[in-house]
Parts: C-alpha cells; structure tokens; sequence
C-alpha cells in the first residue's frame, strides 16, 4: 500500500518512543506517504480522571514528531465533540484522502483482542486496511474467531499473502514490532516518584512535562 496514510490512535498518555518506533515500522514496512498521531480526546472505553485534558496530550504529540519526516500529530479527535470513536475518524481520513489512497489503521494487539466492543468494527475494515502490532508476550497470531462475529463471515486468510481479506477488499494483517519495554504507565509512574524520564520520550516531550507539572503526585487528581 505504498503511498498510503497510517491511522495512529491512542491517549499518548505520554507519547513515548515505544510510540514512535512502532509507528515508524509501520511506515517502513507499508511504504506509508504519511503516518497521523491521533490522540483520543474522550476514550469510549475508559474512564481516568487523572488523565490529561486533550490539548496537553495533542501538544506533548506534536512536539514528539515535529521535524520527523512522515510523521504528522492530527487534532481531529480532539475538536470533534463527544467520544472519540474511531470509526469516526477513518471516515474523515477517508472522506479527504478519497477512495483510491490507501489508508492503513493501526492498533496493538491487545486492543484487536476488544476491536468487537467498539463501534461498528465492521465498518471500519470496510474502510481501510487494519494492522495490528504484536510483540512479545502478546499472541503471534489471528484467527478468524478473533474478529468479531458479525465480520467473520466476511473475512478469509489468504496464505499466499500471509494476511487476512475482508469482502470491501481491504485486509487485516499482523505485524511483529521491535518489543521495547516502554510503557506510558511506568513512565507516569516514574514522575510521581520524582525519578528520570530521559530517554524514554522524547526530549521535548520530557521538557514540556516538567514544565507543565503532569503526572507529578501532588496533582495526581487534576
């Protein structure tokens, strides 16, 4: 799918190089023209009262990536009001980008294990092409029965390729990434215990962290 757009999704809660490697294999292994950070502004799934307001977050992804060649932080999550479903936001890609440019979406392995539970999965492997990042532990594999029921008579494994085809002729494929132990909880963790961050985000991300006071213990309840 070379020339495509990668969908990148998440609470960035920070953004972490274990985010940014990731998605620059993606990149390099799919030829994307282009790959677009989206951080969640109000996750369906769940509830942190902790968590920083979505500006803070969209800003902490826009200093990780800036300079980065294909790489792009994308702030459609966070002027869209209500939750952020990511059905949404591939049918605002895709209503720009047009049907002919491939769009590729990306999630974790873990979070495939729940794709069932969001909103109309169906649709969305309609719409683009799904990866889903795996390291160790998480499985090496898919199964037909890891989709969700009302999509699995529409996909089929295609061993010759080595991916699975949805019937709108998008596919659904496995990609095993660099497993970097890295963890946007055990980076959060770290600052409330006043230990150093360098080298696990980005530097600027890591400056603008202590300047705005996130994650500290004393404003844990923000």
């Amino acid at each position: 799918m070379s020339g495509g757009v990668g969908i990148f999704g998440g609470t960035f809660n920070p953004i972490h190089l274990g985010h940014l490697r990731a998605a620059e294999e993606v990149r390099e292994a799919l030829g994307l023209a282009e790959v677009r950070f989206v951080p969640c502004a109000i996750p369906p799934h769940k509830t942190d009262a902790t968590l920083p307001p979505p500006a803070e977050r969209l800003r902490m992804v826009e200093l990780a990536v800036a300079g980065v060649p294909g790489f792009r932080a994308w702030d459609v999550e966070v002027l869209r009001p209500g939750p952020s479903y990511s059905v949404d936001t591939v049918r605002a890609l895709r209503a720009e980008v047009g049907e002919r440019t491939p769009i590729a979406f990306v999630l974790g392995r873990d979070a495939f294990a729940d794709f069932a539970t969001w909103r109309e999965p169906d649709a969305i492997l309609g719409l683009c092409d799904v990866v889903v990042i795996t390291r160790p532990p998480w499985p090496a594999t898919l199964d037909v029965a890891d989709f969700p029921v009302a999509s699995q008579g529409a996909v089929w494994y295609d061993a010759r390729s080595g991916v699975f085809r949805h019937a709108s002729g998008h596919t659904v494929r496995l990609l095993p990434i660099t497993a970097l132990d890295v963890s946007a909880t055990a980076i959060r963790e770290r600052l409330r215990a006043g230990h150093s961050i360098r080298f696990l985000v980005p530097a600027a991300v890591e400056a603008y962290i202590a300047a705005a006071g996130l994650y500290r213990a004393e404003v844990s309840a923000r």
